[in-house]
């Protein structure tokens, strides 16, 4: 199958910008690809499809389920719905696997279909390679001759994720309704819209809303990162909100603002779950290899294993299956508790943040505080056809004297230090990623360490 050479095709799908490289025909034929694929593998033909809330969504949910009618799959249109939402309803109904159209995090001109597996979760990194290698062979989808798939829509899938939430052993809805909170909600005018209300009031709480309409219509970056949350942080001392939560368009991430009107990053939203799971449960954690050590520093807190992945959902959730881990994640506000399901879940995340908050008595500032205080700085820079290339070999001689991981980029660390840097090409856009951090008294070093890498990837 042939592509524009600008779209993203990775073993997670596919993701470009609207009417310039992706368009209804290449969506249709990617979904009939995949169809075919989840037969070919012995997974059945009854497929799950869902949409985040872009504009561009409702046409492109028509074509790729035209695309796995054609190759003989029944589908099942859950509708505008979280991805977590979407994954879990594929997992509790046994379906055969799933298309989510959502560019997640990505500016407004962009969309993407994400797969998922039999299992509710996003293809693991063997099950995508192959998947890519079966489209860039000249192996044809496998059209049928006859009567197409049948499709249907299937509501309420949002009712039933809360009531999973809510049915977690972990999660008090009455503790955390006698705690009443009051919250400012930041959904983004994304698919949060469809679930958080629901959620809030069903744990008691009273909350304000922002851009809670999920038309798609983002009026500020829809990435929930402290730069894009200042009217958040405006509203939550204004309000006198215990605090703030902001999600992404798919509703799988959560970063959260203190009473005092202050991001406090979105590594803090896995440390938080991740204290209140270990508080109840005892196992290892996973987070990926571009979180910052306050996840760590919880672990060790609590005497539990620590092991970082490669940066991707699927390579978190492969490993949290390999160790039996209890709580896992990524830096970027993603939580994924194997007791729901291996699925970042913003609307598990709030639940969990609650309860904490629920169970200690204490201020959303005040728990922060107790750790230590790290300075992580994040920053992009452009990609070339090659890549990181041979500049990963140049990073390494410029810092010299750090523990070397290239499973994912380059990352080094200085663990006397208490410093890392990583360095890697994006999975969801044509750029590199590179993020340091250290202790927040070495703030100008940590700077230094991006600006300095960041030299290096532009030079020629």
């Amino acid at each position: 199958m042939e592509f524009p050479s600008s779209l993203i095709v990775s073993v997670s799908g596919i993701r470009g910008r609207v009417g310039i490289d992706l368009n209804p025909e290449i969506i249709a034929g990617f979904a009939a690809q995949f169809g075919s694929f989840v037969r070919r593998q012995g997974w059945g033909d009854h497929l799950a499809i869902a949409r985040d809330s872009r504009l561009s969504g409702p046409a492109f949910v028509r074509a790729a389920t035209a695309g796995l009618q054609a190759v003989g799959c029944r589908v099942s249109d859950l509708g505008l719905v979280p991805t977590p939402t979407a994954l879990l309803e594929i997992q509790d109904r046994e379906l055969s696997g799933g298309i989510v159209v959502t560019a997640s995090h990505n500016p407004r001109e962009w969309n993407a279909l994400k797969l998922a597996s039999p299992e509710g979760a996003f293809l693991t990194p063997e099950q995508g390679a192959e998947f890519l290698e079966a489209i860039r062979s000249d192996k044809p989808a496998a059209y049928v001759h006859g009567e197409l798939g049948a499709a249907e829509t299937v509501p309420g899938a949002a009712d039933r994720h809360i009531e999973r939430v809510l049915g977690q052993q972990l999660i008090d809805p009455a503790v955390i309704g006698e705690r009443g909170f009051r919250l400012v909600l930041d959904c983004t005018r994304g698919a949060g819209g469809v679930i958080m209300p629901a959620l809030l009031e069903r744990l008691g709480c009273e909350f304000v809303g922002i851009d809670m309409e999920p038309d798609g219509r983002f009026t500020r970056e829809p990435e929930p990162v402290p730069q894009n949350l200042t009217e958040l942080c405006r509203r939550v001392p204004l309000e006198g909100a215990d605090l703030g939560m902001a999600v992404d368009p798919d509703a799988d991430r959560l970063a959260l603002v203190d009473e005092s009107g202050r991001a406090i990053g979105e590594d803090f939203t896995l440390a938080l779950a991740t204290r209140l799971v270990l508080g109840h449960h005892a196992g290892p954690v996973v987070a990926n290899l571009s979180t910052s050590q306050v996840v760590e520093t919880v672990c060790q807190r609590a005497g539990a294993a620590y092991r970082q992945s490669a940066v991707g959902e699927a390579n978190v959730a492969k490993m949290m299956r390999e160790v039996g881990a209890v709580v896992g994640g990524e830096g970027n506000g993603g939580v994924i508790m194997p007791a729901l399901h291996y699925t970042r879940d913003a609307p598990l995340a709030v639940a969990l943040i609650l309860q904490l908050l629920a169970e200690t008595g204490r201020g959303l500032a005040e728990i922060v505080a107790e750790f230590p205080q790290y300075c992580i700085v994040k920053d992009r820079f452009p990609r070339s056809e090659a890549g990181l290339g041979d500049r990963v070999e140049a990073i390494k001689r410029a810092f010299p004297g750090a523990e070397v991981d290239q499973r994912d980029g380059v990352h080094l660390r200085w663990r006397e230090r208490g410093m890392w840097l990583h360095c890697r090409p994006s999975g969801t856009e044509p750029i590199l990623r590179v993020i340091a951090e250290g202790p927040r008294q070495a703030e100008s070093e940590v700077r230094r360490l991006v600006a300095e890498a960041g030299s290096i990837l532009g030079s020629s």
